[in-house]
């Protein structure tokens, strides 16, 4: 039987991969590296000269990072010691004894592309602890903020359904119970297209209410496996004994606005008894600019909670209650800022996958997380999403994704081709949107 595919790289030139690597990341260093610059006053009121002599470092090793890839210069080893920083240098010797050519050494444009693109987020957070005493700084903070203030009116519209919603959810029948939860789902799949990676840093909130926008935006959902969840769910629903759970898992993607998409969703699930606890997994440092870390989700809910508005200050108020009680759990781990596809992770985190093992269902937000599932690579359009995720099935799980990388599976024979005839960038521009499962039928 024949391998998998090649791994999508910045080698083919005129590919998004290539064009990330080109274009698209070297503007997100130098937004980082103009954040850092803005706060050189504020790092001198902290921390006086050692603060200035910080910044400088931060932003000579970002300059450093930026020319080193615009150069297509060997992918170097990390030297600050953290976590996982063997694990990073393992890695890239690995990608070392896989290159045959040149000097044998890995490089931006020819490495493949999901290592590259996670390294330099590395680098990125690499560059900053190198850098005490602002090494606690996150680039990416501001833009995230500006991100959820930016899209309140959407919040207010969202926060304001839902609460409508838990005044009679208790005699909702069940059809109108699937209804609200394919709602609430496709809520949190468009809310992935505010993803400021793709948009190189620059604003991307949601200004509109995505909720009257639904039926005009499903005939861009191009693999709809929302039955398979909802039978799953309610299934468990009637089955379950008094004291067994329903634990749903969800990975999250960008803070901001999809996050409270995402927070909204998990609302949803606990309240109509489809899940009894829902675990949360973000990021253990900055990554991919708008990634969710554990200050973003606790600043994000206490946002929403001193909100002015009723029905969002009482979506506040019921997360953290969540939290407290434990029916909300929020968990991170080192493997998720790897560039390790998800097949690896029984033997990279063999303590993540076991974890993930207890869900019923496990929810996977976004694209980051699309390419670890699917490896990165360049898998035929129709190639069964079970097979290109070449062995990892902790438990059944679910893509929610708006398409932003040129790796898409599951597809019917032909859709893949008549869609990139009629638009040429329908793989990477954020307008459709899948919700793939794999699992027991």
């Amino acid at each position: 039987m024949a391998g998998p595919p090649a791994f999508l790289s910045g080698r083919d030139v005129g590919s998004f991969a290539y064009l990330t690597i080109k274009d698209r990341i070297p503007q997100i260093l130098t937004k980082a590296i103009d954040t850092l610059h803005r706060h050189k006053s504020e790092f001198f009121e902290k921390h006086g000269e050692k603060g200035m002599e910080a910044e400088k470092k931060a932003i000579s090793l970002l300059s450093k990072l930026r020319n080193e890839m615009q150069t297509d210069k060997p992918i170097i080893p990390l030297v600050e010691k953290f976590a996982d920083t063997d694990i990073w240098n393992q890695y890239l010797e690995y990608q070392q004894s896989l290159l045959n050519e040149g000097d044998g050494k890995p490089r931006w444009f020819y490495s493949p592309w999901l290592f590259v693109e996670c390294y330099m987020y590395r680098r990125i957070h690499e560059a900053v602890i190198q850098s005490p005493p602002i090494d606690d700084f996150d680039v990416f903070r501001e833009s995230k903020e500006q991100n959820f203030f930016e899209s309140q009116e959407s919040v207010i519209a969202l926060c304001t359904h839902l609460q409508e919603l838990m005044e009679t959810i208790e005699d909702l029948d069940e059809n109108r119970l699937k209804n609200e939860f394919f709602k609430f789902l496709q809520i949190s799949l468009w809310g992935n297209k505010c993803d400021l990676s793709l948009s190189g840093g620059e604003s991307s909130s949601q200004k509109t209410d995505i909720i009257d926008s639904l039926e005009d935006l499903k005939p861009f959902i191009l693999v709809n496996d929302m039955e398979h969840l909802w039978s799953l769910l309610s299934n468990c629903k009637k089955i379950k004994e008094k004291a067994s759970t329903i634990r749903v898992d969800i990975v999250l993607d960008n803070s901001g606005f999809e996050l409270v998409t995402d927070l909204t969703l998990a609302d949803f699930l606990l309240s109509s008894k489809l899940a009894t606890e829902i675990h949360f997994y973000g990021k253990t440092i900055p990554w991919f600019v708008s990634d969710t870390t554990i200050h973003d989700f606790n600043w994000l809910i206490k946002q929403v909670k001193h909100s002015n508005h009723k029905w969002v200050s009482k979506c506040g108020a019921d997360w953290e209650n969540y939290i407290k009680m434990g029916r909300w759990v929020y968990h991170d781990h080192i493997f998720w800022t790897l560039p390790h596809e998800f097949c690896a992770m029984s033997q990279v985190a063999p303590d993540l996958y076991a974890e993930l093992q207890k869900a019923r269902l496990i929810l996977f937000k976004g694209d980051l997380n699309y390419r670890k599932l699917t490896g990165d690579r360049k898998w035929e359009f129709t190639v069964p999403f079970h097979q290109a995720l070449t062995g990892f099935h902790p438990a059944p799980l679910c893509s929610i994704r708006t398409l932003k990388a040129e790796v898409q599976v599951g597809l019917q024979p032909g859709q893949g081709e008549q869609l990139a005839a009629s638009e040429p960038n329908w793989l990477t521009a954020g307008k459709y949107g899948i919700f793939q499962f794999d699992g027991p039928l």
